[in-house]
């Protein structure tokens, strides 16, 4: 540990590897990869062959379903888990409490270990209903302000508030769009004060690809940049004109961004598209192209 409380560089980098290491059931094994045990994490991994997301990291964020959720939350979630979904994000619980909507998901094999949800109002109640669903994460989903100072002074709420949940043992972070890599005032990118006034361990982030790249931003550089940070991912493709597309219809490369991030402490990747026209499809295409995908 350095004097400041966070782990070096090389102490990051063993973790990491470890940790990828620890997902190696999820590879496609080589002839030979599984004999070799002197290398490193990170050759190793490479050795032992192509990777894949794990099925049981891949959740879908349930605001691409809002429309049939609300007509059919039930037969929504039905649907959901017959695709093959044992994870979900949400988004709200559509009138129905916490306990309410947990029972549900119990019933179809559904766990919500993520949630978008605000700091305003009563965050202990929030936390309450957080553990009472069985999460392990929960995101802000939105900010925005016009100065460096109201971003500071969010930043500050958002250090209070994952300290708090990390008390009851929920990890709380914060999910950007793309005005968060713009400079305010001609000065600072509120991303970079979030990441500088928020102490890492009380805020990770759950970075939100399609919105890195709008931004022009490169996502492996930022991943980095933000080591073991990030603990999910918002996987959301980009068609040609800038608009939304289903997973592996449009251009962003996944699979080099999840090779290239894979040894970083990525845990989750949410399926979203934020106007779909058949959301069921969109969810269908979507877990299949994760968990089809080779890198």
């Amino acid at each position: 540990m350095t004097h400041d409380g966070s782990l070096s560089r090389r102490s990051m980098l063993r973790g990491a590897a470890g940790a990828a290491l620890g997902l190696g059931a999820v590879v496609a094994l080589g002839g030979t990869a599984a004999a070799s045990t002197t290398a490193d994490a990170a050759s190793a991994t490479t050795a032992l062959g192509r990777l894949r997301v794990p099925k049981d990291a891949i959740s879908i964020q349930l605001y691409t379903l809002r429309s049939l959720l609300e007509e059919d939350t039930e037969g929504t979630l039905r649907e959901l888990a017959a695709i093959g979904y044992r994870k979900v994000e949400l988004a709200g619980t559509y009138g129905r409490t916490a306990a309410e909507f947990r029972a549900l998901l119990d019933r179809y094999g559904l766990r919500a270990t993520s949630s978008h949800s605000g700091i305003d109002g009563d965050f202990a109640a929030t936390l309450e209903d957080a553990r009472t669903l069985g999460q392990q994460y929960l995101s802000v989903p939105y900010a925005d302000f016009e100065t460096a100072q109201e971003w500071r002074d969010f930043a500050r709420r958002l250090d209070a508030a994952g300290e708090q949940a990390r008390r009851v043992g929920i990890q709380f972070g914060y999910h950007n769009h793309a005005h968060e890599f713009q400079a305010v005032q001609g000065r600072q990118r509120p991303m970079d004060i979030i990441t500088r006034q928020a102490r890492s361990w009380n805020v990770h982030l759950e970075l939100d690809l399609f919105w890195v790249i709008d931004a022009e931003v490169d996502p492996i550089s930022y991943v980095w940049k933000n080591f073991g940070r990030v603990k999910q991912f918002h996987v959301k493709d980009r068609a040609e004109d800038g608009t939304w597309a289903d997973l592996g219809t449009g251009t962003v490369d996944f699979g080099r961004i999840f090779r290239k991030t894979w040894l970083t402490g990525v845990r989750e990747y949410v399926v979203e598209h934020d106007d779909p026209a058949d959301p069921l499809e969109t969810a269908r295409v979507g877990y299949r192209y994760l968990t089809d995908l080779r890198f």
